[in-house]
């Protein structure tokens, strides 16, 4: 931020000493405009979501950016990993167990998705393999 302050103080200052003050302000502005969006991406990353699988519980826990969360917790044996390709190339990713679906990975990109499930159908079918009720 000090850079692009620095440049569009410099900036503006030449327009201002060639007599066009209000490009100055203009240049401000973009200073601005760019830290709120520094501002609201770091936000934005705030938000993750954690996935913990026991032998016995498969828990979904997500955080907002505001810092809300919500826990889902699913039977491993019954849970099941749904991925699913759209024809324009990305993909969802849910969780569905006894009829309900929950959608998640929403902040992996379609690769990572795709690699995410593969990863936690394995180790589902691990978790099966040693069930005990």
């Amino acid at each position: 931020m000090l850079a692009i302050g620095g440049v569009s103080f410099v900036s503006g200052m030449v327009f201002l000493m060639l007599g066009a003050w209000p490009v100055f302000g203009f240049f401000g502005l973009d200073v601005l405009l760019v830290y709120i969006a520094f501002k609201l991406n770091y936000r934005s990353a705030r938000a993750y979501e954690l996935v913990d699988l026991t032998p016995s519980t498969l828990r979904l826990e997500q955080v907002s950016a505001s810092g809300k969360s919500r826990a889902f917790e699913f039977n491993p044996y019954w849970v099941r990993v749904l991925f699913t390709e759209r024809p324009d190339g990305g993909n969802h990713l849910k969780l569905a167990s006894h009829g309900n679906e929950l959608e998640f990975g929403r902040l992996l990109n379609d690769d990572e998705r795709r690699d995410f499930a593969e990863a936690l159908s394995k180790a589902l079918a691990n978790a099966r393999a040693g069930f005990t009720a």
